[in-house]
């Protein structure tokens, strides 16, 4: 894992020029990469390639990057790992390539030359991005792995072309000016993050996941290509789905492959361990690797005081049955509150996923002890774990019998209580109520459900239920609505099952816009690599082969994982109500937090900066001290993007 970026301009310049430009961009990045920095220059007319390295296979030189094939023709810059470099090494090797070293870098390289660029991509198993220069077509390629999970920014400013793994880099030289694009500002205030291959700033991309972008010069429309899609993918696997499947089997080949998946990352150089949470996807993800380590697997976990947010107990009892050496951290609320300054930076761009506090500081644990973690992220989309699979689909066929202003009464009668109000009437009535009944923060999911309950469609009920703010263009000054940000006829048509939609669109929105930003941004944040083996892109083409009836079953999701979880760990030590990795930020807001709400949400400031409405913020910050709604994510997503923007002005 590695920081990489670049530029490419045709303006004349001194060597002197060159190198403090790219040294400045790749100092920006020097957390991705703390044991090594190269940098590559063409030197006639071609671009800049910088390099920050986290050394993870082969850490003698010979990884060394920028790195340039046997002939010369490509020179790269790699972020990332390749889980099958082994295969395509003894590939090549027997074709008659020789090898100076043990890197997977050096193998893309060789691949590169031996069956050509055009159809590398699709070969590589794992998560990359790569900034690839061919000296014979004088042509630049930055192209991105197929989920998403390591970042590639580019921009053309100035008339010279930037790029890098995280916009800091960018920032970091001359050219850089970029004003803030209000589209993609409301865009990011209705899904809390900044969706699709938009940034916030004007002028500047992300490389599209299980895509390339090519570029024959710094100013010439570049070429974008898709090797891979996670919708096509879906597609094919709905098409080809058996009516029924026998589950036994189901479960034997998915433990297979999910094993080879872990055994594939669990190569590396340098101490690695695994993120536990006691939940479904990393107990099942700690339990494969147990059957391949050499030793005891060393887990990690932080646990909380605040009640409800607590996991280090599941934890322990799942690292206490697979024999982990296992490593908490109890965080105290101040301590978590600490972290919130150095969010703006750590992001680069707004992003207000509050569990981005917890997933830093459970990084920032395992660093201390190993340099790579493999996680059970991928879990929840692709088998079923998020519980509006569930009521969603059955919801609005209930619902649909019924009036819609009588829905929309109803919508406003659950929400006419706090999340708090209706957590005190849950707890209350918890001795009365089924064991499937009793959900971590239920007032929350209420507000959920009565967000599904006034909706016209099952798209609408989809966009209400991902909405932070549900009319960013009315916060948002010039700012328009951006809605739903995919094709929802195409992606109707594709999917007409509900389920099937539903998986589909967080596939590709939720999972690499939030999910996967929050944890490479965190890890890498700390130095420290996160592997994923979930989202192994064969594991997700097998998933979508199956029948739901396998993803959820019994009114529980992720059935499966489930079922070959207790292969391994008691039934009794894993199944309990989902609680997600969240802290208590509305708590927050109205206690310690509030003199910092107070500075940033302050009407005068809005005004002055003019971006947002005053009044609108004030209104929901007025309802939020006041116990009137569920108000957090809102005010979180406004106080992130007003301290990103005071940390980047």
């Amino acid at each position: 894992m590695c920081g990489i970026t670049g530029f490419w301009d045709t303006a004349s310049a001194t060597r002197d020029q060159v190198e403090r430009r790219i040294a400045a961009m790749t100092t920006a990045i020097a957390h991705r990469g703390p044991d090594d920095d190269g940098a590559w220059w063409d030197g006639a007319g071609g671009p800049v390639l910088g390099f920050r390295r986290l050394a993870i296979l082969d850490l003698s030189p010979a990884g060394h990057q920028p790195m340039a094939s046997r002939s010369g023709r490509f020179t790269i810059a790699f972020n990332g790992e390749i889980y099958n470099y082994r295969d395509l090494k003894a590939e090549l090797v027997a074709q008659g390539w020789i090898f100076r070293g043990g890197s997977d870098t050096e193998v893309i390289l060789a691949a590169a030359e031996h069956w050509g660029v055009e159809g590398l991509w699709a070969r590589l198993w794992g998560m990359f991005a790569i900034a690839l220069w061919d000296a014979e077509t004088r042509q630049l390629h930055l192209v991105r792995d197929r989920l998403g999970k390591k970042p590639l920014y580019f921009g053309r400013l100035g008339g010279v072309l930037l790029f890098g793994s995280e916009l800091k880099a960018l920032r970091a030289h001359p050219a850089w000016d970029a004003p803030i694009d209000r589209s993609a500002l409301a865009a990011y205030f209705r899904y809390a993050y900044v969706p699709g291959d938009r940034t916030i700033h004007t002028g500047v991309s992300k490389v599209p996941a299980g895509g390339s972008v090519t570029f024959d010069s710094p100013a010439g429309p570049p070429e974008t290509r898709t090797y891979w899609s996670a919708l096509e993918v879906a597609r094919e696997g709905v098409a080809a789905r058996p009516a029924r499947a026998e589950p036994r089997q189901a479960m034997d080949e998915l433990e297979a492959l999910l094993g080879d998946a872990v055994a594939r990352r669990m190569i590396a150089d340098v101490p690695l361990g695994a993120f536990l949470s006691g939940g479904i996807d990393s107990s099942l993800v700690t339990a494969l690797m147990t059957r391949h380590a050499s030793g005891r697997v060393r887990t990690f976990t932080i646990g909380f005081d605040e009640e409800g947010y607590d996991e280090a107990a599941a934890a322990r009892a799942v690292a206490d049955v697979l024999g982990t050496d296992h490593t908490e951290f109890r965080v105290t609320a101040e301590q978590a509150r600490d972290v919130i300054p150095r969010l703006p930076r750590l992001y680069d761009e707004p992003f207000a996923d509050s569990s981005q506090i917890p997933t830093f500081l459970v990084s920032e644990l395992a660093r201390q002890h190993v340099t790579v973690a493999l996680s059970g992220d991928g879990g929840d989309e692709i088998f079923g774990g998020y519980l509006r699979y569930q009521f969603l689909p059955s919801t609005l066929a209930r619902a649909a019998v019924v009036p819609g202003p009588f829905r929309r009464a109803a919508a406003a009668g659950m929400q006419a209580c706090s999340p708090a109000t209706w957590d005190r009437a849950f707890a209350a009535a918890a001795s009365l109520l089924p064991r499937s009944a009793r959900q971590a923060r239920p007032g929350e999911k209420l507000h959920k459900l009565a967000n599904v309950l006034a909706a016209a469609s099952a798209d609408e009920a989809y966009l209400r239920t991902v909405s932070t703010w549900p009319a960013p263009g009315h916060l948002v000054i010039d700012g328009s609505d951006p809605g739903a940000t995919w094709d929802t006829a195409a992606v109707a048509a594709s999917f007409p099952d509900t389920l099937d939609r539903l998986m589909a669109l967080d596939t590709i929105t939720y999972l690499p816009d939030d999910i996967l930003v929050k944890v490479d941004r965190a890890t890498m944040g700390v130095s420290l690599e996160s592997r994923a083996p979930l989202l192994d892109h064969r594991v997700l083409a097998w998933a979508w082969r199956q029948p739901q009836s396998l993803k959820i079953a019994d009114g529980r999701g992720k059935w499966l994982l489930r079922e070959i979880l207790a292969r391994h760990v008691p039934r009794a030590v894993f199944e309990r109500p989902k609680m997600g990795f969240a802290i208590p930020v509305g708590e927050w807001l109205r206690g310690p937090l509030r003199p910092w709400a107070e500075a940033l949400l302050d009407p005068v400031r809005l005004r002055d900066e003019g971006y947002l409405r005053p009044e609108a913020v004030s209104a929901v910050w007025k309802a939020h001290l006041g116990g009137r709604g569920a108000h957090e994510a809102q005010l979180w997503s406004v106080l992130m993007f007003e301290a990103w923007l005071e940390a980047w002005r």
